[in-house]
């Protein structure tokens, strides 16, 4: 019989060379693309073989499913738990603003491969990504619409596109030398610009 505390040791074994699998996989995919990795480079980047990654997905295209779909639910259940406990809507986009930006600097190689590889998701899983990231936005829109009541429910999810598009841009186009003081720096000038975009009153285009 199996001992309960070496069911949980293997367990957890078996989740590190999954968590293993995921972090080889963004990084691979992010530097030569999906199309461009094998099995084998992710099982070598993991210190597995390749049919080893079997154990964990039924094939590449389930490791960059899990891989987008873990990010996205990841976003979206930070997010919830960053509004329920804000004390009012300027703090939850505030924290808001801090979550996101905090994901995208440390997350710079998955971010790369959202805008690279999406279309290689299989359908199921495209669909559910593009669920989850629309609920998503929907979590900013609705924060959004309570500072901005008379603003349009799109513009303020345009609004809200736009500050992940400034946000998520920004890791790549920091230089590898010094980039973790460039990160620091980057980090409080990120939140200022965002929350500035976000909350600037509606201004309508001037006639011509």
């Amino acid at each position: 019989m199996t001992e309960p505390s070496q069911t949980t040791q293997r367990s957890q074994a078996k989740e590190n060379r999954r968590q293993a699998l995921l972090t080889a996989a963004a990084a691979l995919f992010a530097a030569d693309g999906f199309n461009r990795v094998s099995l084998e480079d992710l099982g070598a980047a993991a210190g597995v073989s390749g049919p080893a990654v079997y154990r964990h997905f039924a094939g590449k295209q389930a490791v960059l499913g899990a891989l987008l779909l873990s990010v996205s639910r990841d976003l979206l259940e930070g997010g919830r738990t960053v509004v329920e406990a804000s004390d009012g809507a300027a703090a939850a986009l505030a924290g808001l603003v801090e979550f996101h930006v905090e994901f995208a600097l440390s997350n710079p190689d998955v971010i790369r491969v959202q805008d690279q590889d999406f279309s290689n998701l299989d359908e199921d899983d495209e669909a559910e990504v593009r669920t989850l990231q629309r609920n998503y936005v929907q979590l900013w829109a609705d924060v959004l619409a309570r500072l901005h009541p008379d603003i349009d429910p799109a513009e303020l999810r345009m609004r809200a596109h736009a500050t992940f598009g400034l946000i998520n841009s920004t890791p790549r186009s920091v230089p590898n030398q010094g980039r973790r003081v460039a990160l620091r720096r980057a980090r409080p000038l990120l939140e200022s610009m965002a929350l500035a975009a976000l909350t600037a009153p509606a201004t309508p285009r001037p006639l011509r």
